[in-house]
């Protein structure tokens, strides 16, 4: 389907128009006349004229394609390969704005698991209007096998401002002021930061966020130039805190307001907790909650026997009573009346005959 360019009417004499569109589908653009500039007028036929994509499979082209200016010093641009595509395309990026005499290559190509990119300097000029241009991007390969790719970035969209730097913090009054440094090439007013304190005793942190500088007088003696200060209320001095700061683009000066920094290295302010103090707590506190163990399980089978106390056995009453003779008889039937002698004994014979028969 042709892409059409709807505008609102204008009627001008001038015989050219222009208009950045990107070329990634066919491209319809139709022109009239008439004889004034009354709109009632009755206007002449209206010619087209089409361009054509470029030839190739359009599921060959590149996806997802996106691209991050960075701290307004260089820009970052980022795709995926295309469905049709083979895995060991060469991919080449192209990039153009008007501030550029020429059309230039991009000659940092990195591979990032799925996603392939490459960076290019694009610092900001002097020239007041220049965020209002547009970057032209192309994206395609070598050997010509995938559908190039067209991608407009405006400059005003899409920016992402370095981490700001913590230069102070200073306790007075009950309240935490912080004192950072704002990233180079920003105005403060078109900025917008987001301070995050931890309190470390009991490990929970708050967010504060901040569009302008919340110190009303300054409490720190260095140059505030290019800088911004807040304050935190509320805070113990006693207490160990430790502060980060990031910062994002606003829509007072840019398009988009999403982006956050990276979060800034911590600073830390107060008295810092001792390590001797949580290991004894370490040791102290198993020992004590095996003593509360302890002493509960005997107490809670003291309190069973008082509750639930014992069901005498009648059986155990008449066992007492008859015990002795059942146990006696019980003894002898255990044995034979005959008591086998443990040890054989031999004894020897004497023969005695009579004297009397044997003198006859």
């Amino acid at each position: 389907m042709p892409f059409k360019i709807f505008q609102p009417q204008k009627i001008a004499p001038e015989t050219h128009r222009s208009k950045e569109v990107p070329l990634n589908e066919k491209i319809c653009l139709q022109v009239g006349s008439q004889c004034s500039m009354n709109e009632s007028e009755k206007r002449s036929i209206l010619l087209e004229k089409c361009i054509s994509p470029l030839e190739g499979d359009p599921e060959s082209a590149v996806t997802e394609l996106q691209c991050i200016w960075h701290n307004l010093r260089f820009m970052n641009c980022s795709w995926l390969p295309g469905k049709n595509s083979s895995p060991d395309t060469n991919y080449t990026l192209y990039y153009w704005h008007s501030s550029l005499g020429k059309i230039l290559q991009c000659e940092n190509i990195y591979k990032e698991g799925q996603h392939i990119g490459c960076s290019f300097d694009l610092s900001k000029v002097k020239d007041s209007s220049f965020e209002q241009y547009s970057v032209q991007i192309m994206v395609k390969d070598n050997a010509g096998k995938i559908r190039p790719s067209f991608h407009i970035v405006p400059l005003r969209s899409r920016v992402k401002p370095d981490p700001p730097h913590i230069k102070n913090l200073l306790f007075r009054d009950g309240t935490l002021y912080v004192h950072w440094e704002n990233p180079p090439n920003f105005d403060s007013r078109c900025l917008s930061y987001e301070v995050e304190v931890n309190k470390s005793q009991t490990e929970t942190h708050g967010i504060f966020s901040a569009d302008e500088d919340g110190c009303q007088n300054s409490v720190f003696e260095s140059n505030m130039t290019g800088t911004t200060c807040f304050m935190v209320p509320g805070v113990l001095p006693d207490t160990f805190y430790t502060v980060r700061i990031r910062v994002k683009t606003n829509k007072l000066c840019y398009e988009d307001d999403k982006l956050w920094s990276n979060w800034s290295q911590v600073m830390s302010i107060g008295k810092k907790p001792s390590f001797t103090f949580y290991m004894t707590m370490l040791l102290i506190v198993p020992v004590i909650v095996a003593g509360v163990v302890i002493v509960l399980l005997l107490y809670l089978k003291r309190l069973k026997i008082i509750i639930f106390p014992p069901i005498p056995d009648p059986g155990k009453i008449f066992k007492e009573m008859f015990g002795d003779q059942n146990d006696d008889t019980l003894h002898w039937k255990k044995y034979d009346i005959y008591e086998k002698q443990s040890k054989e004994e031999t004894d020897s014979v004497v023969l005695i005959e009579n004297l009397k028969k044997a003198s006859q």
